[in-house]
């Protein structure tokens, strides 16, 4: 599948860390290999980055035994995107900020730009790749978000316990992916990082940690993660109704 390439004057080429570790409990089986529209959610995921032409390099963070021999790539069920876009593999860590920085080092000096993308979002657009790349490009690091739309009340965990208060949805905002910013900044950010990586739950947060400017843009409701198996049939009905519209 190729992909035109992005619109952005001067745009440049980027390269893209997928976590790809994760033991999927919530989900109960491995979702990377869930079969979506004809083929695996990773290969979907992989996908939408391999036909561009702004794509550099594509580095996954899989499990070790995932990145073993030769024909890691046929295991995995996306060596036909090699073809197009070279994929490099590299072992995952303890947590996601750990797998992302083992993926970070694969990427060469040569590289200015880095996408972190969930790799349980097979369903990026095109656009809000350009968008985020593009505010990234303006403010230095850049990712897509939703507002907040339910009740957020904080109170002590595990339930049940008493509710502190409520909080002003307003100003909330939940991540998504990709998360864009230059791979230098990232790298130090990294080693700057005043808390354990596994307290770290989402990539910007790692920027924010070492006061790095980080501007939200627009998110898509498309781009939805999977979490679980709820989530997948959602993904395939939203799929199905698009073939069905086109």
């Amino acid at each position: 599948m190729s992909h035109p390439s992005n619109p952005v004057a001067a745009s440049p080429r980027f390269a893209v860390i997928l976590p790809a570790a994760g033991a999927s409990h919530r989900f109960g089986a491995d979702k990377l290999r869930a079969e979506l529209a004809g083929e695996s959610v990773l290969s979907r995921t992989v996908g939408v980055f391999a036909g561009r032409n702004d794509v550099a390099l594509i580095v996954l963070a899989v499990r070790p035994e995932d990145c073993q021999g030769e024909d890691a790539l046929d295991r995995l069920g996306i060596a036909h995107h090699a073809k197009t876009v070279q994929i490099r593999l590299c072992s995952g860590g303890n947590c996601r900020a750990e797998s992302v920085r083992n993926a970070l080092r694969c990427i060469p000096d040569s590289v200015e730009w880095v996408a972190v993308h969930d790799a349980a979002r097979p369903m990026l657009s095109q656009n809000l790749i350009d968008q985020t790349l593009a505010a990234a490009m303006l403010h230095g690091a850049a990712v897509p978000a939703l507002p907040v739309a339910l009740t957020i009340k904080r109170a002590a965990a595990p339930l049940p316990a008493r509710v502190v208060e409520t909080l002003d949805r307003s100003s909330l905002w939940t991540m998504q992916t990709p998360q864009i910013m230059r791979r230098e900044v990232l790298i130090d950010a990294f080693a700057r990082c005043p808390v354990s990586l596994c307290d770290v739950t989402d990539d910007m947060q790692l920027l924010e940690l070492i006061g790095e400017a980080v501007w939200l843009i627009p998110g898509d409701e498309r781009n939805l993660k999977l979490t679980t198996a709820i989530d997948l049939q959602i993904a395939r009905l939203w799929l199905a109704a698009e073939l069905e519209i086109a």
